[in-house]
């Protein structure tokens, strides 16, 4: 008995190694492209072993043999399949269609329809099956007779096919239902709208679907996801100020801490929407100090009014003592501690910069540098400003001790990298250019992009003007100009610049110059004198390293302080053409496409 059994399988090992051996025999006929000698091994293997990968081949073979008769013959022979029936009847279809029976084709892809199980596997696999052949109408047919035979659960596939059709609308339609069902697929709808839609490239898209998302919320108030589609989509088109609305309706109703507002503030300050931001800290603020971003929100609603007045042209220094009050206020009522520094720091900025106070300034950041406990990265950044205030009185050692013990704490961190700048620009300051571009030499590849286009600039004037010059005093009295002009001591700036034009005319620093001239104007409100500056620029040192902060420069007055927007856009274009390297190549394109739309060429 035993040895009957051996010979058994014995047998039936030989017979699988055969079988095994002529499929690798087809397998490789069919990928040489030697169709006739793969049908020779298929047609004995597809009698033996009709799994789904035999049938595949064995069809693509007599398909590319044009051998009809032998191609529908096989494909009508799954048909007794009662599983894969209706399917066959769509690969019987696709046969037809292969061979010009046009007729032949419809009769068969309307009897696949016909024979439709409503069962939800049989729906999706037939629907899948016209979809494989690009036959998207026919599989819509196929959804829509199955949910009018009561299957259910179909909206994920619907909502798929419809954006394959481009029917954006039916897409929408059955993404919303299928969230409002299944509020898990959220992710999914929106990865799905962001693929098909790209709505901040399609502006009606985008309508379309802001319209079907707030008659769904008036529909279905009780619906969850819908606000928070609502939030996401907002964001996506940069109107923050909408996405606040919904964010917040979703942080009453489900009592949250906050936390949604305080990352709708942070995308809308990277977007300069400043006055959205100070509404969402604002609002976070009002939960009590008991909340965790309490303090936090309190200091970034102050600072998100602070941005815009410091980046305004020129600044708004009434606007600004407005603020310091504000500032000074909020100080007193919560108090000096270590959760508070960033609003001490944000003030002593101010009152040295701004209001004329750096005594009060100075004596502000050295008690919030006396608070116990205070946190390690805030006594950092109130060295670094406290640093800044020295050197704004004169006191540049003092200011550079401060900037090396951060940078000595902070080795490997943009604080020590942000240090390091400071303490190369009092090299420059007081001449000493040979350290500061070694200095500025290792900032240059600053993971900080603005350090590094910060470091890139100085030692390209450094290095244009004193490297390559057997003059050096020419330079020395520029960095003097450019200290005074950062202790807001213009007259005695001026001054110094017109002894090097005066001394020595035509010198290489004259485009630097005027760039000096024209930025103290600004600071002190002078715009014409500032234009008449950077235009000169413009006209005669076009060649030179920055004639593209000037054109940039001349726009920003244009564009914001005097609401030339059409003369701005002129500045933007050239800025873009004759300078696409330029640092301000971004920003300027930002800039022309929002006066101008998308006009401009790529």
């Amino acid at each position: 008995m035993k040895k009957a059994w051996i010979l058994v399988a014995g047998l039936m090992c030989s017979q699988w190694g055969l079988t095994q051996s002529d499929l690798e025999l087809a397998e490789f006929y069919y990928n040489e492209g030697s169709y006739a000698q793969a049908k020779l091994y298929l047609d004995q293997i597809w009698k033996r072993t009709k799994t789904k990968k035999v049938f595949d081949m064995y069809y693509a073979t007599l398909l590319a043999m044009d051998d009809f008769e032998a191609a529908e013959k096989l494909v009508k022979s799954r048909m007794r399949n009662k599983n894969t029936r209706a399917t066959a009847y769509v690969e019987l279809g696709q046969l037809y269609v292969h061979f010009g029976k046009e007729l032949e084709a419809k009769q068969a892809f309307d009897e696949a329809l016909n024979r439709l199980e409503p069962k939800r596997g049989s729906v999706i696999a037939l629907a899948n099956a016209f979809i494989k052949l690009n036959e998207l109408d026919r599989a819509l047919e196929v959804y829509t007779k199955a949910v009018a035979l009561g299957v259910n659960d179909l909206d994920y596939q619907l909502a798929d096919l419809e954006g394959r059709r481009g029917n954006y609308e039916g897409m929408i339609d059955a993404s919303l239902r299928l969230m409002r069902a299944k509020p898990t697929y959220f992710r999914n709808v929106q990865n799905s709208f962001n693929r098909n839609l790209r709505i901040q490239d399609n502006p009606d898209l985008g309508e379309l679907l802001r319209t079907k998302l707030l008659r769904a919320a008036r529909e279905f108030p009780e619906d969850n996801s819908i606000p928070e589609m609502l939030v996401w989509y907002f964001n996506q088109v940069n109107d923050f100020a909408n996405a606040f609305i919904h964010a917040k309706s979703l942080d009453l109703r489900f009592r949250e801490s906050g936390e949604r507002l305080v990352e709708l503030a942070q995308t809308a300050t990277r977007n300069e929407d400043y006055d959205t931001a100070a509404k969402c800290y604002a609002y976070v603020a009002t939960k009590g100090p008991d909340n965790p971003y309490f303090f936090t929100a309190r200091a970034q609603a102050l600072k998100m009014r602070l941005q815009p007045l410091l980046k305004s042209t020129p600044v708004d220094r009434a606007a600004i003592d407005a603020l310091a009050q504000d500032y000074e206020f909020t100080l007193n009522d919560l108090g000096l501690a270590k959760e508070t520094a960033t609003i001490a720091q944000d003030l002593a900025h101010i009152r040295a910069f701004y209001l004329q106070q750096p005594e009060e300034a100075i004596a502000l950041l050295e008690d919030v540098l006396a608070v116990q406990g205070l946190y390690e990265r805030a006594a950092a950044l109130c060295k670094l400003e406290l640093g800044d205030i020295l050197v704004f009185q004169d006191e540049v050692w003092d200011a550079s001790l401060l900037f090396s013990q951060v940078e000595l704490d902070y080795k490997d961190d943009v604080l020590g990298a942000e240090a390091k700048f400071r303490n190369a620009r009092i090299s420059y300051y007081t001449g000493d250019f040979d350290w500061a571009q070694s200095q500025l030499d290792a900032l240059k590849a600053s993971t900080s992009k603005l350090i590094s286009n910060d470091a890139i600039d100085l030692s390209l004037l450094i290095t244009d003007n004193y490297a390559l010059d057997t003059i050096v005093e020419p330079m020395w009295l520029f960095a003097q100009a450019d200290l005074l002009a950062t202790q807001y001591r213009y007259e005695e700036a001026r001054d110094k610049l017109d002894s090097i034009v005066t001394v020595w005319p035509g010198h290489a620093l004259t485009d630097e110059i005027l760039m000096e001239l024209a930025d103290m104007c600004i600071e002190q409100g002078q715009l014409d004198s500032a234009k008449h500056w950077l235009q000169e620029v413009i006209d005669l040192h076009f060649d030179d390293i920055l004639a593209d902060d000037a054109i940039f420069q001349l726009a920003l007055i244009l564009d914001d302080a005097e609401g030339d927007s059409e003369g701005a856009a002129v500045l933007y274009e050239q800025l873009l053409f004759d300078y696409p390297g330029s640092l301000y190549a971004v920003e300027a394109r930002r800039r022309y496409r929002a006066i101008r739309g998308d006009e401009l060429e790529e």
